[in-house]
């Protein structure tokens, strides 16, 4: 049998003196603003791992002994004997390298294979450090001209310090004179004054420069001679001048004859 729906009741009426319920809904409590319940990230904890300092240069040693200076010496020697190289700080490396290698008795080649080789690199860069003072010392010869030097035919660039009074040499006389020889940048290589002894030699026994130039001057002058190369020591230089140097000389024409 189907079961007879239950029957709907009426609500209660209220009772006087009470207040009926309110059928909206409460208010919903605002929600926070993000912002306000946004917290800061946290920072990252502070590394605890110690920094180890960088190394300072190793101090330089002081040259205090006799042996020390000699041995410092030597390696100014093997450097002005590099000098013709034109090494660079990389293939100087290599050089240091190959003496630490010799020195311990494992060189990494044999230098019986490559040692006739090393007067190939010698023309090789000798050649192309002539050329680089050849075009520094063309700069030299063009500034002392625009300085008051005057340019001979051959080259050279004369300049008179001191007038003198005596008579000038002949290319076949001997003459007596005090001098300085420097390179274009200052550098000395030579001078009769540190020797505190006068040179005497034939005129036409020296370099082109001093044969001409000498010449011009007269016993009691001084004068300044700018050589090019070509009328010194040419491509092929001195232990202390480089190939294709252009050379300055302070001369002082003391006397002629013996």
């Amino acid at each position: 049998m189907a079961q007879t729906p239950a029957p709907k009741v009426a609500p209660a009426a209220p009772q006087r003196g009470t207040t009926a319920p309110s059928s909206a809904k409460p208010a919903a409590t605002p929600a926070p603003s993000p912002k306000a319940v946004q917290q800061p990230a946290p920072k990252p904890a502070a590394s605890t791992k110690a920094v180890a300092p960088k190394p300072s240069a190793p101090a330089e040693a002081v040259l205090t002994t006799d042996e020390q200076k000699q041995i410092y010496a030597l390696g100014l020697s093997i450097s002005r004997s590099l000098k013709q190289f034109s090494l660079s700080p990389a293939e100087l490396e290599l050089v240091k390298r190959g003496m630490t290698d010799a020195a311990s008795g494992k060189p990494a080649e044999k230098l019986e294979d490559w040692e006739p080789r090393i007067d190939d690199l010698i023309r090789a860069r000798g050649a192309k450090a002539a050329e680089l003072e050849k075009v520094a010392g063309k700069a030299y010869v063009d500034k002392s001209v625009a300085g008051g030097g005057v340019k001979t035919v051959s080259g050279l660039v004369y300049r008179e310090n001191t007038a003198g009074t005596g008579a000038s040499p002949k290319a076949s006389d001997t003459v007596k004179v005090h001098y300085r020889g420097t390179l274009i940048d200052g550098t000395e290589f030579d001078s009769s004054y540190k020797r505190n002894q006068p040179a005497t030699f034939p005129l036409n026994g020296v370099i082109k420069c001093w044969t001409e130039g000498v010449q011009l001057m007269k016993v009691g002058g001084k004068s300044t001679l700018v050589c090019p190369s070509d009328l010194a020591y040419g491509d092929g230089g001195r232990p202390s001048i480089p190939g294709g140097a252009t050379l300055v000389f302070e001369i002082e024409l003391l006397g002629i004859g013996n």
